[in-house]
């Protein structure tokens, strides 16, 4: 098979690999379609040690193709999607309810970090069971991929910040991430929903998700705007981009109570990260921080595809390019340096 692999720091290509084989519990995916993630840039620019070799990629749908001896669920030729966290439902953590620390600290996050990625034309799922979901079958693949990450990502990122009823959120960053968590926060019921972006683009489509307020972080100054905007702060804060300046700012516009959920991805050159002490009152201002993987399983796959069967958004807004698996070196380069406004290259095969 075909399958994009990651070749040293920096470098990506398409190479010549087995196709893999389905162990107990376990099954092979034909890949039909796939996006590709941020992510998977930082990764090849070196913040996750990998072999050269390994094949990239956790955003991935397709038909079964083979199972293993205890798969009773699914059968040959199902479409199913599988979400970029496999937990095996079994270890303490997953038996504890943190299924994204599955074995161990972002355990659940085997694609390309543990094994070989799904940006390829077959594609590994360990605990098929527990992991594997159905497409239901008025559902396109483009629609289930956004299942995938982005959404149970940005949406778990509303949910750990626990927004009450009528309450007032501020999201840092429109990317696919920060504009699943505005979807999100529209679902949980948020009162006044405020985005910080400085991207036309990605501002508009946040407005179209649900984003009351727009604020641009490069014209306007965004803990004043948000202080003006909810007069003593806002209930919750999602850092959505995983920078020391907006997980700062996290910590400044949520008011004594409030929750900041950081579902950014810290690893660009910084090993800590600063807590503003005065607005973080010493330790003591009755402000929470949480943190957050992707939610995978196949529970939480089937209730996102409802909320997509029954018309609450449409995530294929966020598919701002398509290409075919024979350019997907071109579609990656235009990830890594964010050419032409992309948000989410659709990759087909």
């Amino acid at each position: 098979m075909k399958a994009f692999a990651f070749l040293g720091v920096g470098k990506v290509g398409v190479i010549e690999k087995a196709i893999p084989v389905a162990g107990l519990n376990d099954a092979v995916i034909r890949t039909t379609a796939s996006l590709i993630c941020t992510s998977d840039v930082h990764t090849v620019a070196g913040t996750l040690p990998l072999p050269e070799g390994r094949v990239l990629g956790h955003e991935s749908v397709g038909v079964v193709h083979a199972i293993g001896e205890g798969v009773t669920r699914f059968r040959v030729g199902d479409r199913v999607a599988v979400n970029a966290a496999t937990p095996c439902g079994h270890c303490n953590p997953c038996q504890r309810g943190f299924a994204a620390q599955c074995g161990g600290m972002l355990g659940a996050y085997k694609f390309t970090a543990q094994k070989d990625g799904n940006l390829a034309e077959y594609f590994h799922v360990n605990d098929a069971d527990y992991n594997l979901a159905a497409i239901p079958a008025a559902m396109t693949d483009e629609q289930a991929l956004y299942a995938t990450d982005m959404l149970s990502t940005g949406f778990v990122g509303a949910e750990y910040a626990d927004i009450p009823i009528g309450g007032s959120v501020v999201i840092f960053a429109q990317g696919p991430v920060g504009l699943s968590a505005t979807i999100g926060a529209k679902l949980r019921g948020a009162g006044l929903i405020i985005a910080v972006e400085s991207k036309p683009d990605r501002a508009a489509l946040a407005r179209t998700y649900g984003a009351d307020v727009v604020i641009n972080p490069r014209t306007e100054d965004v803990v004043a705007r948000v202080m003006e905007l909810t007069g003593d702060g806002a209930d919750a804060a999602i850092e959505a981009l995983g920078s020391q300046e907006t997980f700062s700012n996290c910590i400044k516009v949520i008011k004594p109570g409030g929750v900041v959920s950081n579902i950014g991805y810290h690893g660009d050159g910084y090993s800590t990260l600063e807590i503003p002490l005065a607005e973080f009152g010493l330790g003591m201002g009755d402000k929470t921080i949480r943190t957050a993987l992707c939610q995978g399983g196949r529970e939480r796959m089937d209730r996102l595809f409802r909320l997509i069967q029954t018309k609450r958004f449409d995530p294929t807004l966020m598919t701002t390019h398509r290409f075919s698996f024979d350019q997907v070196d071109q579609a990656f380069e235009m990830m890594r340096n964010k050419q032409d406004n992309i948000i989410k290259p659709l990759i087909t095969f």
